[in-house]
């Protein structure tokens, strides 16, 4: 499924579960364990904020949380960082589509509520934690948001206690300069290209992978790329994005996988029959 098409029907289920928690409990009330024997009494309050009282120690806090444009939010317990205990989580609808999260994990030696937040990267399509899915089969959590036409995705891992940014996508406007020289198969159903990202704990690249940007790969698994056929008689394969001579070249009908862009530069590979892959970039804007 597309994750635009997954998104409208996260969003969907979630208008309806708000409904049924109108009609057999409060929905701006909630009590949790969030450690053994700590209890949490969680209210919304008329300015959006969370009221919390932590039993035994009698601690209280106020939290930010997120309210939609009616001031109006949704409490729920949700084990967003799969340690078997539940956290207390807030959601709202943000615009049409939207959905805004905030996360708060109890903290033991602060014996507190702390709010998630990730390692910043300036990579995060969302920036926040929009729209989140917890996807406990591979302990991953999924961030969604929708900014004019098109639906984004980043994808978060925990190292240790820290939540970091794994995956994450950059679209390209490449459809009409790549066709010249590089030919790859649409469908009534793709959407524009992207360069997907695969990040370890400390933001370095691992992988890249020009992809569908409306189909986000599944996490834990390689990054699927999207392969095209050469059009032109001879066209130039250079070392670097920005060289200005190469003796190497792709010839007419060279099946190519597509890997990276760098400012209108396609990184492409090239499964020689007898030198095995062969990686270079392609200029698209010569």
């Amino acid at each position: 499924m597309k994750h635009r098409d997954a998104m409208l029907a996260a969003l969907v289920m979630g208008l309806a579960v708000t409904c049924a928690h109108a009609q057999d409990a409060d929905p701006a009330r909630l009590q949790l364990e969030v450690a053994a024997g700590v209890q949490v009494q969680a209210t919304l309050q008329d300015d959006g904020r969370i009221a919390v009282v932590l039993t035994p120690s009698g601690k209280r806090q106020v939290l930010p949380g997120v309210t939609d444009a009616d001031g109006n939010a949704r409490l729920s317990a949700e084990d967003v960082d799969f340690d078997g205990r539940p956290e207390l989580v807030a959601r709202a609808a943000v615009g049409m589509v939207n959905e805004a999260v905030a996360v708060y994990r109890y903290v033991p030696a602060r014996q507190e509520l702390v709010a998630l937040a990730p390692i910043p990267n300036d990579r995060a399509q969302c920036g926040d934690l929009m729209g989140l899915t917890v996807e406990e089969d591979n302990r991953t959590l999924s961030s969604s948001c929708r900014s004019g036409p098109m639906w984004y995705v980043d994808q978060y891992r925990y190292d240790g206690g820290r939540l970091y940014l794994y995956r994450a996508e950059r679209l390209l406007m490449l459809d009409d300069v790549l066709e010249p020289y590089v030919f790859v198969k649409q469908t009534a159903d793709s959407g524009p290209l992207a360069v997907w990202t695969t990040f370890d704990s400390d933001g370095n690249v691992l992988e890249t992978a020009i992809g569908d940007g409306l189909e986000a790969p599944r996490a834990g698994s390689p990054l699927l790329r999207v392969s095209g056929h050469v059009r032109v008689a001879r066209l130039p394969l250079y070392s670097q994005p920005g060289d200005a001579t190469t003796k190497r070249y792709l010839v007419r009908d060279d099946r190519v996988e597509l890997l990276d862009e760098r400012d209108g530069w396609v990184q492409v590979r090239y499964d020689n029959p007898t030198r095995g892959a062969v990686l270079g970039w392609v200029n698209t804007q010569p």
